[in-house]
């Protein structure tokens, strides 16, 4: 830009901001205290103006952003922790938001648009218009306190707990499973002696660690209080089940869409 024309634009721009912005001296020319202040705000504008549209990009690819994602607490020692430490390492700028939820409660929180993604156990009821999607698998295993008379035996069969006191979880919160145990009893030869229910997996296995009875459980949760609890994995088909993961049809959330694809892989 030519003198004339610069000239005339700083003195437009000091009649708009209210102040004299440039000293002119004979041989120089410098910023006033004011000037000083506008040049490092406008800087500091213009980077922000910068960061702005780079957070825009990111958001609309799903670089940045915030995802619900909820699961049933047996998933967490399955292979859910290595995806989400690859979605991390992949998308930094997303921040993810993990609720444990039973499966009936997570199929009414996507309905109201609680969460984004939910890892499931099947049958699911009222997933009309819900995707599901195969995620990952499991089998069951017998709990059982360490001080129980039966830890020790060296091949405990399903019909050995016959008449056991036993600790399950609510039908109502998770019918696939609660249904799977009862047939593999049923098919053993007995009835379950359900002494206590609790909510979560969790909340079975400390009942069973302070002896309060034995439970069915899924076997990646063996990990879960082992000087207190010895675990038995169940032989056969009929011990194994399926996780699934699920969520709306469309998913209108960029990030939550990006680590579908990584729970999908």
């Amino acid at each position: 830009m030519s003198q004339p024309p610069l000239t005339a634009a700083i003195r437009r721009l000091e009649e708009e901001v209210g102040a004299t912005l440039i000293e002119r001296g004979r041989k120089t020319v410098r910023l006033t205290a004011a000037g000083k202040v506008l040049l490092t705000e406008a800087r500091r504008l213009l980077i922000a103006a910068g960061d702005a549209l780079a957070a825009t990009r990111d958001a609309a690819e799903g670089r940045r952003g915030h995802v619900r994602l909820s699961y049933v607490g047996s998933a967490m020692y399955g292979r859910l922790p290595q995806d989400l430490r690859l979605f991390r390492q992949m998308n930094s700028g997303v921040r993810i938001d993990l609720r444990e939820m039973t499966t009936a409660m997570q199929i009414a929180a996507l309905r109201a648009d609680e969460i984004d993604l939910a890892i499931v156990i099947p049958p699911l009821s009222a997933a009309d218009g819900l995707r599901i999607e195969p995620y990952d698998a499991d089998r069951l295993a017998i709990a059982l306190p360490l001080s129980h008379r039966l830890a020790a035996s060296p091949d405990l069969k399903l019909s050995d707990i016959a008449g056991e006191q036993m600790i399950i979880w609510p039908r109502s919160q998770g019918p696939g499973f609660y249904d799977q145990v009862m047939r593999l009893c049923g098919e053993a030869g007995f009835a379950p002696c359900i002494v206590q229910e609790a909510h979560g997996m969790h909340a079975v296995l400390s009942l069973v660690a302070i002896e309060m009875g034995l439970a069915i459980v899924p076997a990646s949760m063996a990990s879960v209080r082992p000087g207190e609890i010895s675990y038995r994995v169940l032989d056969g088909e009929a011990a194994t089940f399926e996780i699934l993961l699920c969520h709306r049809a469309n998913i209108d959330n960029s990030a939550a869409a990006l680590l579908a694809g990584v729970l999908r892989r």
